[in-house]
Parts: structure tokens; sequence; C-alpha cells
């Protein structure tokens, strides 16, 4: 006989959207009525509050996460002939970026503990053409950026630090975005609504130490003009909207209680999943840094059976990633082989994510960690 298990979602929006609706509503009624929608007063203080929360000397609102890391791309200049070092293993936005301002994704190996870049044969990898490092903090783990950071400085290259799985997260005294690297920095986030802060729609952000990429990643954002109808740039749209802003700046002021949610909900499925066949996510060897769990990403040998069993349960799962980026059809031309990158084609077969959100209850998180056990 099947033992009955409650199902549990992937992730519960709707709960969380409950618990805002007044205020979200009363944001939408203030909006509308001011008669402004488009990079107006709200987009202004969300950028101000979030470069102080990261601390960032400026912060530019974009219209989503993949415009955050291409406007950082072409603000400094990064194009065909450029190589942009980056991990294999993050969603496909990370190196599409690159290869739509026609540089090249240079793809190192991962850690196998943490899934980020491994920093070691980041610098084995630069070469006279190398412009850029774009780190990701995969899943909000955060990369050692004190090292990367280092790196950077000793090769005087610019540092483009993809946070949208970060925000929040830190490695020593720095918030992801707010680092400082000598020859140009910039921290993208996303704010799609699975996200740590995230808006009921598509946005994103650009945190700068530089003033003057600042300017330019405003001038690119809308079309590249720097006074109405005068343009000195091609730009694009990508401006982000006043309803999103404001509902972003209801969630910031919430922001720690929702990471700590999360670190919670991480520590239920450490403790009741430490006697089963499964890897559990690791938290950074450095004590000043902090994980913010966007996903909870166990590895395991038998996935796909793990797998079947939860969804037979209706119990929310997914495979992020399933293919690491250097082995996709579309890099083909990059001329990677199976067995290139061990570390990250091993992880692709193992990573399962497993439900997370701030207000998970612990039995949800028990009914989760049941069907697991009774797949093994």
């Amino acid at each position: 006989m099947t033992q009955r298990l409650e199902s549990v979602p992937f992730l519960d929006l709707a709960k969380e959207y409950a618990g805002l609706e007044e205020a979200w509503l009363d944001v939408i009624r203030h909006t509308g009525g001011s008669g402004r929608f488009i990079l107006g007063p709200e987009v202004t203080a969300l950028e101000e509050e979030v470069a102080s929360y990261v601390g960032a000397v400026a912060a530019v609102a974009v219209a989503s996460g993949t415009d955050a890391l291409e406007l950082s791309l072409r603000s400094f200049g990064i194009g065909p002939g450029d190589e942009v070092i980056t991990t294999p293993f993050t969603f496909y936005a990370t190196a599409e970026v690159i290869t739509r301002v026609g540089a090249t994704p240079v793809f190192v190996d991962i850690d196998a503990h943490s899934f980020n870049l491994d920093l070691a044969q980041v610098a084995a990898r630069i070469t006279p053409q190398t412009r850029a490092l774009l780190p990701v903090h995969l899943f909000g783990y955060p990369v050692d950026m004190k090292k990367l950071c280092a790196l950077s400085d000793t090769h005087n290259l610019p540092v483009i630090e993809d946070a949208a799985q970060g925000f929040g997260c830190f490695s020593g005294t720095d918030k992801a975005g707010g680092h400082h690297v000598a020859a140009g920095y910039t921290g993208a986030f996303s704010f799609y609504p699975t996200k740590v802060l995230g808006c009921y729609g598509d946005g994103g952000m650009v945190t700068t130490q530089d003033e003057k990429i600042a300017d330019q990643l405003r001038k690119l954002r809308n079309h590249g003009a720097y006074a109405p109808f005068q343009h000195d740039a091609v730009g694009c749209n990508s401006r982000l909207d006043e309803i999103q802003a404001a509902l972003l700046r209801l969630k910031l002021r919430l922001v720690e209680t929702a990471i700590a949610g999360r670190l919670r909900v991480a520590g239920w499925y450490d403790q009741m999943l430490a006697d089963l066949d499964v890897v559990c996510p690791v938290r950074p060897q450095d004590k000043t840094s902090r994980h913010v769990f966007n996903l909870y990403t166990i590895r395991v040998k038998n996935r796909d059976l793990v797998r079947a069993c939860l969804q037979r349960y209706s119990i929310g799962c997914n495979v992020c990633y399933p293919q690491p980026l250097h082995l996709q059809p579309v890099h083909r031309e990059l001329g990677y082989q199976v067995g290139d990158l061990p570390v990250v084609e091993q992880a692709c077969g193992e990573v399962l994510s497993l439900p997370i959100w701030p207000d998970m209850s612990e039995q949800q998180v028990s009914t989760v960690c049941s069907a697991i056990a009774l797949a093994s």
C-alpha cells in the first residue's frame, strides 16, 4: 500500500502574496493616482535603498536580471574578440549575455562543495583576451569574493558579479553587489518572482562603486539617451516600472526576515536528511559569510528514482541544472567535449533542488524528507 503524504509545492508564492495583499493594493492605488508609471520616484527610492543595503555607491534599476548582466558587459565596452570567464553551472542567461555582446564565454570547472567557480582554475584560464570575470553566487552560496577580487586586481580585470540568486548573501564584510575592484565592478540582480527578493513580474538592478559606470548604465537602459531625444549610444528599452519598484521597496524592508526564514528551513532539512544517503548543501567555511538559500539543492546518486518518488506524492522538485553550459548545443562551436569539466558534469547528474520558501513549515519539510526516505 502506498503511504499517504500531503502534497508540497516547489514554491508557494501565493502565501507570500496573501500576507502583502493589502499593502500591495495600496501601492497600486498610490502609483496609479500619481500618474507616474516608468522610472519615477519609486524607482529612484528603490535604487537608493538597494545601494544602501548592499553598500554600493549607486544602483541602476533595469527590466530584468538578464539585462543587468548584459548592460554591465556593455558598460565596460566588452565585445567581439574579448573573453569573459564564467561558470558552466548556472542559468543560461549568464553565458547568453556574453555571446549577445559578441564576446566569448570561457567556462571553467566548479568547486564540488559550493558549486561555485573553482578560483584556481579561473586564474589558470586568464589570457591576454580575457576582459572580465563573471562569478555566480549559485543557489545563494557566496563566491569567495576576497580571493576573486584579489585575482581581479592582479590582472586588472573588471568583475561582473551575477547575484541573481544571491540577494543578501555576503562574503566576508561585503554583501553581494557591494564589492570594490580597481578595474571596475558591477553587481547584477534579478527580481524575478522566485528570487530571495522578487517582484510580481520581471525586474533587475545593477550596483556599482563607480558613478561613471552608473551614468553609462542609466543611458544604456534608456535607448542610449543622455538627455531627452539626445542619443550618443545604441542602448535598449530596459526600464523598471513604478509599481514593481514600490512592491520591491515593501519587500526589501522584510528581506532579512525572509532570509532568516530560508535559513531556518535549510536547518530543518539538514537535520532530517542527515541519516539519508544524500549530500546536503554546505555552508561557507568563513563564518563571516552567509548562504541565503535561494534554492536548497542536494546531491543524490539515484536522482531519477528520488525525483520520481517526489513527483508521485505531488511534492515539488527541480533539477537545476541538468546539463552544463559548456555542453549545450548553442555552445558547440566553442569545442568543449564531455569530460573537459568533470566536476560540473558529475554535479549535473546528481543535483536535485527541494522546496524552500521563508514560511515553509517544519511539517512540510518533514513530508519532503519522508518521501526521499521512501525512495532510498
